[in-house]
């Protein structure tokens, strides 16, 4: 049942009227009731001196300003309703649908409104000055005292609608939406919403029975942003804007800017006020120390709403941290967040992008979350999706009656692939509304990084779509330079405003200097897009590659290993097996290597050892640290079940978890796999070239120069005395992780005591080791 509140009237059609026929024109001089003698201080009874005659007007609203507020194109309703100084006095006109009759009430005074009709009231009273007031509305069966929000100057200062007119409000979020306030003493809520190209807004909700024919917001200049104070609305009341269209025509749209929505497939928004306290200071204090590319940066990618599918943010706080901390992961990332209609989407189109899914709780239920990570030692990264949006009717599509949010030219706004429209990125209100989206989150929620979805679709004009289907630039070219520019601008704005944070680019081609600083240009004449880090597609594609071909095979397809040192070092890379490898008939991670069980598990295990000693930093979705032979399901989540202990394979499953949790603490402790990650001298081939052997081996180095060796086989063979040359300023070496021992699952082909080098040459070097290298295997070895 919605709430009502003071000013709200007893309705008597349904929730959703149709707009009221237009009235006739008033009476010239309607008559306008004056305040009775016993409503009139003693003093203004008193004899005066007589005055020159003064020239009366009626109060009542001419017949164009009625049609146009009956008719919801109304730009200035604030200029006609309230209370307006006039000759003869103080004209007061209210227009309140429903109301059987309206008195003003200032102090001692009383004054009935005239009843003009279609909920039209007015009067003149004989003050000097407007004073202060409120109305008492009459209902049936009800009288109602409430504040006259068209007496309200505009809560919206002018250095807000500079910067809005500028595309420069980089807290864009405390201007534009619903926000609680007190406004010339009065408690309520500002309402507003940028939409240019309107007619007329007004404003349906909770508060009036979702009629917004009383409501109309005002026009604030050439910014096209609408604005009402609605005294007495506070938080949780649900609301809409209704949008008269250019054409005439009405749509009822959900607020862009809202902080918190209804729980799809409800699409109300909602007022909201934050009164989370934080708790993470300590966290935010040491966040930015290091730069993540110098930094330990492993990442547990999961999706909230499947990870425990029913729990909610609180809960999931519970749980989520202590797990993601006895794994040793460094870092969370969080598949979208912000709110979207379709669940199946698993957050990719986004109609509510200043507001958590409301799926799983309030905006402060998931501050909650996020603090709690913090706590726990765990950093936070949120997927981000500024490329598209779907084409809910209800949302940002032709949002005003015209293209606003997306590209005017149907071409630049259909995207291809998704059947979303793309964001008109050289569109300076659009590009502030997702610049500050970014610092948003980053801010407001205490964010540590966003990974930016599908960046190539940005930064191509002719991405997914054929000859005759795109324009070039000014240039001739292929590069969307409206999409550079906004890319650089949120990167530098983010990187300025919020220390510590990283952003990431999903960028799947080879465009260069995705890492770049801005204000560097590279050879193709671009500066660098300011990203932080960028998702090394290419490795995960060569690499899944290799390890899905039967052992026998893998030395036709060496190269596929070796070949991401080739540009290792081109950008600040994180090596990605996300949630997009492991759907859609791709399979599980383990279920893509091959061979029997046995031989899945150690493929598995080997492969993240790999992963996690090459040069780049690390990200792994939930259920492929325990081998989850399903493919993922944003219904079911992953199988927890296999770590049941009653399940027979159950140790399977946690010996490949086990080794998820080793990785991750000696990645954490061994300076050499990631202090080093984007210099060329933090690696070192030993052997880039043994296919025959399926073997790999490389040195990893941090700033003092100490040492990490990984050697991978990738045969199922127990290679007894395998040579490596080595370094000969190490007298020993011993075995500090290996992915073949008993308590992973593996066949404890071990390398038990120090290993010290021999004098003999051997690829390259001055000395050598002989290891026992075990089947499908992966050993770490350090200095002893």
């Amino acid at each position: 049942m919605p709430s009502v509140s003071a000013d709200a009237p007893k309705p008597t059609t349904p929730t959703t009227p149709s707009a009221p026929p237009a009235a006739p024109a008033p009476p010239a001089q309607a008559p306008a009731p004056l305040p009775t003698p016993a409503d009139i201080p003693e003093s203004a009874t008193q004899p005066t001196p007589p005055t020159p005659p003064t020239i009366t007007i009626s109060p009542a609203l001419d017949a164009p300003d009625r049609d146009r507020l009956l008719h919801g194109n109304h730009h200035s309703p604030h200029s006609v309703l309230g209370a307006h100084l006039v000759p003869g006095g103080v004209a007061f006109r209210v227009f309140r649908p429903f109301a059987l009759g309206v008195t003003v009430v200032a102090g001692q005074l009383k004054a009935e409104l005239h009843d003009d009709g279609d909920g039209f009231f007015s009067g003149l009273a004989p003050l000097q000055g407007v004073p202060e007031y409120r109305l008492a509305v009459a209902y049936e069966g009800t009288v109602q005292e409430v504040e006259d929000a068209y007496r309200f100057l505009p809560a919206l200062g002018d250095l807000d609608l500079h910067l809005i007119g500028e595309g420069r409000h980089e807290e864009l979020w405390q201007a534009l939406g619903a926000r609680t306030m007190t406004h010339q003493g009065v408690t309520g809520t500002r309402f507003t919403v940028w939409a240019p190209d309107a007619q007329g807004v007004r404003l349906a909700g909770s508060f009036n029975f979702w009629d917004g024919t009383g409501a109309p917001l005002r026009s604030l200049g050439g910014t096209g942003v609408w604005e009402l104070f609605m005294p007495g609305v506070g938080e949780g009341e649900l609301y809409k804007f209704e949008i008269t269209r250019p054409d005439g025509s009405k749509t009822m749209r959900a607020d862009p800017m809202a902080r918190r929505t209804e729980i799809p497939p409800a699409t109300s928004s909602i007022v909201h006020a934050s009164h989370y306290e934080w708790n993470d200071e300590e966290w935010l204090a040491q966040r930015a120390e290091l730069p993540a590319h110098e930094a330990p940066l492993s990442i547990y990618e999961l999706h909230l709403a499947s990870w425990r599918p029913g729990l909610t943010y609180r809960q999931l706080a519970e749980q989520l941290p202590a797990y993601v901390k006895d794994l040793g992961f460094t870092h969370v990332e969080m598949m979208p967040v912000a709110e979207h209609p379709y669940g199946g989407s698993w957050g990719y189109q986004v109609t509510g992008f200043y507001a958590p899914t409301a799926r799983l709780g309030t905006p402060d239920d998931f501050k909650f979350l996020v603090d709690a990570l913090h706590q726990a030692g765990i950093g936070v990264l949120m997927d981000w999706v500024p490329a598209h949006f779907p084409r809910d009717d209800w949302a940002l599509a032709e949002f005003d009656g015209r293209p606003l949010y997306e590209h005017e030219d149907p071409l630049r706004a259909a995207h291809p692939d998704w059947g979303t429209l793309e964001f008109d990125f050289g569109r300076r209100e659009v590009r502030n509304f997702l610049v500050a989206n970014a610092v948003y989150w980053c801010e407001e929620f205490h964010i540590d990084g966003l990974r930016v979805d599908a960046v190539a679709s940005m930064l191509y004009l002719d991405y997914s779509r054929e000859p005759g289907q795109w324009t070039p630039n000014e240039h001739g070219g292929r590069e969307n330079l409206d999409a550079v520019a906004f890319l650089q601008e949120m990167n530098a704005t983010v990187y300025r405003r919020v220390p510590g944070v990283v952003t990431i680019a999903e960028e799947s081609t080879a465009w260069d200097g995705v890492t770049r600083a801005t204000d560097h240009v590279g050879p193709g004449g671009f500066g660098g897009l300011g990203f932080g880090l960028k998702w090394n597609m290419g490795w995960m594609h060569d690499s899944l590659d290799y390890m899905s071909h039967e052992p026998v095979h893998r030395k036709h397809h060496h190269g596929e290993m070796t070949f991401s040192m080739v540009y290792a070092y081109s950008e600040n890379y994180v090596l990605p097996i996300s949630h997009d490898e492991v759907v859609h008939g791709k399979r599980s991670l383990v279920s893509k290597m091959p061979g029997d069980w046995w031989q899945q598990r150690a493929s598995l295990r080997a492969y993240l050892a790999f992963m996690w000693s090459h040069p780049g930093k690390q990200l792994l979705f939930m259920g492929q640290e325990f081998a989850q032979g399903a493919e993922w399901s944003e219904t079911n989540g992953p199988d927890w079940w296999l770590l049941d202990p009653s399940y027979g394979a159950e140790a399977d499953h946690r010996g490949v978890r086990d080794l998820v949790r080793d990785l991750n603490t000696v990645y954490r402790h061994t300076p050499a796999l990631w202090q080093l990650d984007t210099n060329p001298s933090g690696f070192q081939w030993i052997t880039g070239d043994a296919s025959e052997d399926n073997v790999f081996a490389f040195l990893r180095y941090d700033t003092d120069g100490s040492p990490l060796l990984a050697v991978s086989n990738f045969s199922p063979v127990v290679r007894h005395d395998y040579r490596l040359g080595t370094p000969d300023d190490i007298p020993a070496w011993h075995e500090t992780l290996n992915t073949d021992t008993a308590r992973y699952g593996g066949s404890d082909i071990t390398n038990q005591d120090p290993i010290k080098p021999e004098p003999q040459p051997w690829h390259g070097r001055p000395t050598s080791i002989r290891l026992t290298l075990p089947p499908l295997a992966t050993v770490w070895l350090r200095p002893a």
